[in-house]
């Protein structure tokens, strides 16, 4: 018979050093049935968050943004001079890791009634460890955003992301009018 333990008992008996989340080491043993073995009881380990999310208009990287704007589906080709004009015409916020900015996301309100979001990114890079959510969590909290009347948003494949915060397909679209641009910027192929 094998002196290592398996299965649930190999469970219980690991202990675990260096452990990477979001890229920064925590040390921690785990131990799911410690105190019915009498063992001591693992240390609580917080959440380890080397990202910042931020409304702070002189943090803004308007290189950054403008780098994935340029290339996004909603945007392309925008002229680094709209980005700039938009975001100082915007409630806006950055998702920043360590000083590099890797999310973007901007809101066009007046702050009482009404609001628009718009222009919401995660770099690749950094998708995949809950940021889009955190951000949009961060926007709702916002006190300047706070009971609105309406909050819009148009998107093309992140429905799912959105309805966990509330937002819903327009209740009645027949009401909502737009003038549509299709190619402001000259960006579409001749």
């Amino acid at each position: 018979m094998s002196s290592t333990a398996s299965g649930a008992d190999a469970r219980q008996q690991c202990d675990i050093r260096q452990i990477v989340f979001w890229r920064e080491p925590i040390s921690f043993s785990i131990s799911s049935r410690a105190k019915a073995h009498g063992r001591r009881r693992p240390a609580r380990i917080g959440r380890v968050n080397t990202y910042d999310i931020s409304a702070d208009p002189s943090r803004l990287q308007l290189d950054a943004i403008h780098a994935y704007l340029t290339r996004s589906y909603w945007s392309p080709g925008v002229p680094k001079e709209v980005v700039a004009r938009a975001a100082a015409n915007s409630l806006c916020f950055g998702i920043y890791h360590g000083e590099s900015q890797v999310g973007f996301a901007r809101v066009i309100t007046d702050r009482a009634t009404f609001a628009y979001l718009a222009d919401v990114y995660v770099l690749e890079a950094h998708r995949g460890q809950g940021l889009s959510k955190r951000l949009v969590e961060h926007i709702q909290a916002h006190p300047d955003l706070r009971g609105l009347r309406r909050f819009l948003l148009a998107t093309a494949d992140a429905h799912g992301l959105y309805a966990q915060f509330g937002f819903q397909v327009v209740a009645a679209p027949e009401r909502m009018m737009e003038i549509r641009n299709p190619d402001p910027y000259g960006a579409a192929p001749a």
